[in-house]
């Protein structure tokens, strides 16, 4: 850990100085973390505030806490703590009061021989850094953390007291029985400030890591907490196991959902602003042997791109696609695990059809993001609005397209039928795992063949798969069998760096297999061809493959033959 620096010489030592605004944004361009035009907002809105330029690019929303605390650490010269650096216990607890690490978001992360290690999340609060100095009469180091980061940790040490917070009181509560006062205590317990400050502090996390999941797990000896990355879990807290009720009662208030009820599942979602963007979260709970399991899906509008380039979707695949929805009626059906982008691929197909002379309605469970111009509607099956009875009601409105959040039951089955054979386009989703696969669940679900060869259009197949990290992926030393099956082209091996996480991937893109259902197919369905039989005309009649899609991707040096087969388990 680097000691801490006078800030004179690297662009002025006040932060709400022009001369810090200048240099400062200068660095950042030209570590390209941001482009000129968004510093020359911000140092026009730091003149106008007089306020600290580095708190400006903040409050602005133009760099993530953890982006610009490490942006700054590197301009001052100093190191980032790294969650590993913090204690697991409070460090002069009997001399630095909760107040005043709170306060001043300090935190002492060791006591060496010569000098006292210390994570701050301001460099220029040189007078907390000064009194800690001349309290403990000993040189200070400092490191860079994120004010979150600090605020968590002193949660997790029970506030700086040395104990997690009433742990006694939350350990006491009998997961089978809920007494009024129990249910008074976990509201408390849920309203403490550092149980508040975790649950913000996971949620900004994740939406700064662009996790599209946070799992709370309980097991006997401790609370886990995963995100779900780019598809893939990563562990990113291991908390005591007396903060199991208040984390999870936490949830629920924020969902505003019975806190009271503890042995029955839950739904809920409630929204959070981080970093100046909205990020709607839907909420599930379930309980388990050791407490309730929480699972918090993260949807952020603001960085979802529905358009067809931003899924992965190109070239004559893409071409066929349009063509199937420029269709006048009939059914256009996507398949896949949950997961694996069905809802988005629909979403970005409703806003190209999307248009003025167009009547277009939906029917989802839940509606994951809301379309202007478009009629959305929420399944309630409490009150008997299922999707067969929306469907039902849709009819008599006028529509022109008709989307369904998933066909589960021949009953919603046989109204999406009706509704392509009387001249709407219909466009859903089925649980299959491949696109012939699809035509075979829905004659087993019991739609007629005849039904099916006169009405479903197409059906597109898909996966999410992680793409190579641009900045560390290195060309990939191929195994015989690996380089027979990939041939020529350009495949890259996941290496890991800072800028993803040491993963070696950031972000995703889609493999697809679009079944177009001509003449040879429909004579086929007519007779009940099996899955493979299907598959294997539509691949004469020049369907690709998910597999085939994926190796034209690891070719293009997008993903890896690894991601491929992770997730279409291809031999």
């Amino acid at each position: 850990m680097g000691e801490m620096r006078p800030v004179a010489g690297t662009g002025g030592a006040d932060p709400r100085s022009a001369e810090f605004a200048e240099h400062f944004g200068g660095f950042l361009i030209r570590r390209e973390l941001l482009d000129e035009l968004a510093v020359r907002r911000a140092q026009r809105a730091q003149r106008q505030s007089s306020e600290r330029f580095d708190l400006v690019l903040s409050r602005l929303g133009l760099l993530p806490e953890a982006e610009l605390t490490r942006a700054l650490a590197a301009y001052l010269g100093m190191t980032v703590a790294s969650l590993d650096d913090f204690p697991a216990v409070p460090i002069h607890a009997d001399r630095l009061p909760a107040a005043f690490l709170k306060t001043h978001h300090v935190l002492p992360l060791a006591d060496e021989a010569d000098r006292l290690v210390l994570a701050v999340a301001d460099p220029f609060n040189a007078e907390a850094i000064a009194a800690v100095s001349f309290l403990f009469e000993q040189p200070v180091t400092c490191c860079l953390a994120p004010a979150s980061a600090i605020e968590a940790a002193i949660a997790r040490m029970g506030g700086g007291t040395g104990r997690a917070p009433a742990a006694a009181s939350a350990a006491a509560l009998d997961p089978g029985q809920t007494s009024d006062d129990d249910v008074r205590r976990l509201a408390d317990l849920a309203s403490e400030a550092p149980i508040i400050r975790l649950v913000q502090e996971l949620v900004t996390r994740a939406a700064e890591s662009r996790a599209s999941d946070i799992h709370i797990e309980p097991g006997e000896t401790s609370l886990r907490v995963r995100f779900r990355i780019d598809g893939v879990l990563h562990t990113v807290e291991t908390l005591p196991p007396s903060l199991k009720a208040p984390v999870s009662s936490r949830v629920k208030i924020m969902a505003r959902l019975n806190i009271a009820e503890r042995r029955l599942p839950q739904d809920g979602r409630f929204k959070a602003t981080v970093r100046g963007r909205e990020i709607d979260l839907r909420i599930s709970t379930m309980p388990t042997l050791h407490g309730e399991s929480v699972v918090l899906r993260l949807l952020d509008r603001g960085s979802t791109d529905l358009s067809y380039a931003a899924l992965g979707f190109s070239g004559r695949k893409l071409a066929a696609f349009e063509h199937l929805l420029a269709q006048p009626h009939g059914i256009v059906l996507v398949t896949g695990p949950t997961g694996s982008g069905k809802t988005t691929t629909l979403y970005s197909a409703l806003t190209t059809l999307n248009i003025p002379d167009r009547k277009i309605f939906t029917v989802e469970d839940p509606i994951e993001y809301q379309l202007p111009g478009i009629s959305q509607i929420q399944v309630q099956p409490k009150i008997g609005l299922t999707f067969a009875s929306a469907l039902r009601s849709i009819l008599r409105q006028d529509p022109d397209v008709m989307m369904i959040g998933e066909i589960r039951d021949i009953e919603t089955a046989e109204i999406a039928i009706q509704a392509a054979l009387t001249g709407h386009l219909v466009l859903s989703t089925v649980h299959t795992n491949s696109a012939a696969g699809t035509i075979t669940r829905l004659i087993d679900m019991g739609v007629p063949e005849y039904l099916l060869a006169s009405t479903v259009k197409g059906v597109l197949a898909q996966r999410l798969v992680r793409r190579l990290c641009n900045a560390c992926a290195r060309p990939s030393s191929r195994s015989p069998g690996q380089a027979a099956q990939v041939g020529q082209g350009g495949p890259r091996a996941a290496v890991g760096c800072p800028a993803c996480r040491q993963t070696g991937f950031a972000g995703r893109t889609m493999i697809s297999e679009l079944l177009t259902l001509n003449d040879r197919l429909k004579d086929a369905v007519l007779a009940r061809a099996g899955e493979r039989a299907l598959e294997a005309a539509a691949v004469e009649g020049g369907m690709v493959t998910l597999y085939d899609d994926g190796l034209e991707k690891v070719r293009a040096g997008e993903t890896s033959i690894e991601e491929v087969l992770r997730v279409t388990r291809s031999t």
